[in-house]
C-alpha cells in the first residue's frame, strides 16, 4: 500500500526544516542582484489561480521584457497568441500570481510571488511597442516575495546542455495533435505549412 503524507508535521519529519540561506534570500523587494536577472531574462512561467483551476503559462520576449517599475512593481505586456486568456482571466478573478524567470545558460532562476492587474493605458501599452505594436495589455504585479532557486534542478535536468537538446522532428507537430483532437476538423499538414508564416506575421 502506498504511504501518504497528509500532515505538515510529517513532511516536515522527512524534509527537516528550511536552513538559513534558504530564508534570508527571500525579500519583499526587488534588489539590484534580482534585477539583473529579470533584466537577462528572455522567458518566464506565469502561474495563475481562477475559479476552473490553475494555470501555468509560458511567457517570452526580447530579454528585460518585464519591467522593473520600481522595486515593488513589475510589468509584463502582452502579445498576441491564441487568445485563450487562462491568465488573464484568472487574474481579474484571483489576482495571487507566481513567476519563474529563466536566463539561458544560468542555472540559478528567479521566483516572485504578488498580486496583479490588467491594465490597458493605451500610454503604457504603447512603451512596450516592438516593430510598431503596442503591448495588448500590461499585466502589473505588485511583489510580495523575490527570491532566487538553486541550481540543481537546471543542473540534473542539463537543460542548457545542446548534447541534450531533443530533435524536434521525433515530436509530434501541432498540427499532427490537433487533427487528431479535433477528430479529423482540422487538417494538420496544413495547419504545419502555414503556421510558421501565420506567426511571422502575429509575433507581435
Amino acid at each position: 500500500m502506498m504511504s501518504v503524507i497528509s500532515t505538515v508535521e510529517q513532511l516536515e519529519a522527512l524534509y527537516g526544516v528550511p536552513g538559513e540561506t534558504s530564508l534570508v534570500k527571500e525579500l519583499d523587494h526587488v534588489i539590484p542582484e534580482y534585477a539583473a536577472f529579470i533584466e537577462a531574462s528572455p522567458f518566464v512561467s506565469l502561474a495563475t489561480s481562477g475559479p476552473e483551476g490553475l494555470d501555468c503559462s509560458p511567457r517570452g520576449d526580447l530579454a528585460g521584457f518585464v519591467r522593473i517599475h520600481d522595486p515593488r512593481t513589475l510589468m509584463m505586456p502582452d502579445r498576441r497568441g491564441n487568445n485563450r486568456a487562462d491568465s488573464l482571466r484568472n487574474i481579474i478573478r484571483d489576482p495571487r500570481v507566481a513567476l519563474l524567470f529563466l536566463v539561458p545558460g544560468s542555472g540559478t532562476t528567479l521566483r516572485v510571488n504578488g498580486r496583479a492587474h490588467i491594465s490597458v493605458d493605451a500610454e503604457l501599452c504603447a512603451s512596450f511597442a516592438v516593430e510598431g505594436k503596442p503591448a495588448r495589455s500590461v499585466t502589473v504585479v505588485d511583489v510580495d516575495a523575490v527570491y532566487f532557486q538553486c541550481a540543481r534542478a537546471i543542473v540534473r535536468s542539463e537543460l542548457w546542455n545542446p548534447e541534450r537538446h531533443v530533435d524536434p522532428k521525433t515530436l509530434p507537430t501541432p498540427g499532427q495533435i490537433l487533427a487528431i483532437t479535433s477528430r479529423a476538423g482540422i487538417d494538420g499538414e496544413t495547419y504545419d505549412r502555414e503556421w510558421p508564416e501565420r506567426a511571422r506575421k502575429s509575433m507581435w
